[in-house]
């Protein structure tokens, strides 16, 4: 059994993730609440949401499950730090959790290189001035953004209301012009029971939020983080 602790801030889409346990064999996932109060898409609340001081103790609380690997579930409270304040987040997690860390903006990344690809068209939930960090992030990962589509959703509750039809009205919207695939981040959205339907309609690989930071959990931990149902990331 892969234990996964999975640090998560407010309350949206956390459900998602112990569904996973459903398509995924012999995996736990923990989630660890990091924050109680709302979580609103503005970059100086997203710099508290993502700070050492939020995140040790819940990572500390995360080392009691003696995880295979634990993650920060939460891309815009990472990607606003940019891509090396990226990483000493993962080393704040990883130090005090005592396994291997990174975070949803960091695994972004990641799965794009993953399956080979460098050019990709994102569709966010978050105001432009905020998604505009994750942009940069990517751009500094070597990953060439030809598109951006912001919906200004002002808060991560807020995100985790909207369904799977506007998701996919969402991802149809998205140019996709000399794009080889779609990022749609924001762990508050509910993404993963419509990852078939998404990558059906587009044509090209779909990676959302939640999915990523499994898979990267996954990784973390060892697995091979291949299964049914969650898109080319998971089959490739």
């Amino acid at each position: 059994m892969y234990t996964l602790a999975i640090l998560y801030p407010g309350y949206s889409a956390e459900d998602e993730f112990p569904a996973l346990e459903q398509l995924i064999p012999d995996t736990s996932f923990r989630v660890i609440h990091t924050w109680e109060g709302s979580t609103d898409h503005d970059v100086d609340a997203l710099l508290t949401l993502g700070s050492r001081v939020n995140l040790v103790p819940s990572a500390e609380r995360a080392r009691e499950l003696s995880p295979d690997a634990a993650m920060w579930a939460c891309t815009s409270g990472s990607f606003v730090y940019g891509r090396e304040g990226c990483r000493e987040q993962a080393g704040w997690i990883e130090e005090a959790s005592g396994a291997p860390s990174s975070s949803t903006s960091l695994a972004f990344a990641e799965a794009v290189h993953h399956l080979g690809l460098d050019r990709v068209a994102v569709a966010a939930t978050y105001p432009e001035e905020v998604a505009a960090h994750f942009v940069q992030l990517l751009e500094e990962d070597g990953i060439t953004v030809t598109a951006l589509s912001t919906y200004d959703v002002p808060s991560g509750e807020d995100a985790g209301r909207l369904d799977a039809e506007w998701v996919l009205e969402t991802a149809r919207a998205a140019d996709l012009t000399g794009a080889q695939c779609l990022l749609i981040p924001d762990t508050a959205l509910h993404t993963i029971a419509v990852l078939p339907r998404l990558e059906e309609a587009l044509g090209v690989p779909v990676l959302t939020a939640n999915q990523v930071t499994a898979w990267q959990a996954l990784r973390l931990a060892g697995h091979p983080a291949r299964a049914e149902g969650l898109g080319a990331l998971f089959s490739r």
